[in-house]
């Protein structure tokens, strides 16, 4: 029941929050947030999990596949939109799905989150691998249309995983990796979009962070397989260039240019004082990593 969930409890400490001035309101809000970094600490060893079968998926040439509705399942289709751009990713190796489909991101579908078998449709429409992952994400933890797609998962021998905002969450029941994390009562009493789903983006960071990280897709703290997909991303790429390979701008940009718009083969090209194409065929050797191609 509703009643029973955390983060459908009121919070004592905005009781009157109607009451409350402006910069009351926002200070109560500062200080709840603070709560949800400290909660998720609590949960790291399982997140440490959940990305390590995420390596393991994308390594096998599987998918990382998000699953919600409403908040939850935005926040799964904006991390999963913002991999490409970052770490260079082909669009669909990893994937958002959200009950409703795309129309739901900006408008409510009624009654698509009660549905199991919607669930089930979306990944046989995605074609579900036993390589994939999938990934369910509810703050309530107890969402039909995730529950449907983790026991469809199950049920094809898919490795599942679990995000959700309540201890003992009925979702957890369906996952081989459960993350809880409990970020308590809503300043806005039921209002998950708050503290619960800033909860939810804060995993969602780190797992795609991670995870990219752990095929090749970072050196040092540098995003080297960015897409230079406009003229910002074009100059954070000569930046990026600079800094991985300790040169000035012009040399960076020479490189950017006879490298064809590819960091990190101008970063192994700078370091190596090798051709393109024999940092092509030293990337290929180190599976993409660049630390392992020099």
């Amino acid at each position: 029941m509703l009643e029973n969930l955390s983060t459908e409890q009121r919070n004592s400490k905005t009781m009157a929050l109607d009451e409350m001035s402006t910069l009351e309101v926002l200070r109560v809000m500062n200080d709840e947030d603070r709560q949800v970094p400290e909660a998720i600490g609590q949960q790291i060893t399982q997140i440490e999990a959940l990305v390590q079968a995420a390596i393991s998926a994308l390594k096998s040439n599987g998918r990382i596949i998000y699953m919600g509705a409403g908040t939850s399942g935005r926040l799964g289709v904006l991390d999963a939109a913002e991999c490409p751009p970052t770490f260079g990713t082909p669009p669909g190796l990893v994937v958002g799905l959200i009950a409703g489909g795309k129309k739901a991101f900006t408008v409510a579908v009624e009654g698509a989150e009660d549905s199991q078998e919607l669930a089930s449709r979306d990944l046989q429409a995605i074609n579900l691998s036993a390589n994939d992952l999938v990934i369910g994400i509810a703050a309530s933890g107890r969402t039909p249309y995730v529950i449907g797609g983790l026991t469809y998962a199950s049920s094809k021998g898919v490795m599942t995983g679990s995000i959700s905002c309540n201890a003992d969450s009925e979702i957890s029941r369906y996952s081989d990796i459960p993350i809880e994390i409990n970020s308590g009562s809503e300043v806005l009493t039921g209002s998950t979009r708050l503290k619960a789903g800033t909860a939810q983006k804060l995993v969602l960071n780190m797992i795609s962070t991670a995870a990219m990280i752990g095929i090749g897709k970072v050196y040092k703290n540098l995003m080297v397989d960015v897409q230079p997909t406009n003229l910002k991303l074009v100059e954070r790429s000569k930046r990026i260039i600079m800094e991985a390979a300790d040169a000035d701008y012009e040399t960076a940009s020479r490189y950017y240019e006879l490298s064809n718009g590819q960091v990190k083969k101008a970063i192994v090209m700078l370091l190596t004082q090798c051709s393109a194409e024999e940092a092509g065929k030293k990337l290929e050797a180190a599976e993409g990593f660049v630390r392992k191609a020099l």
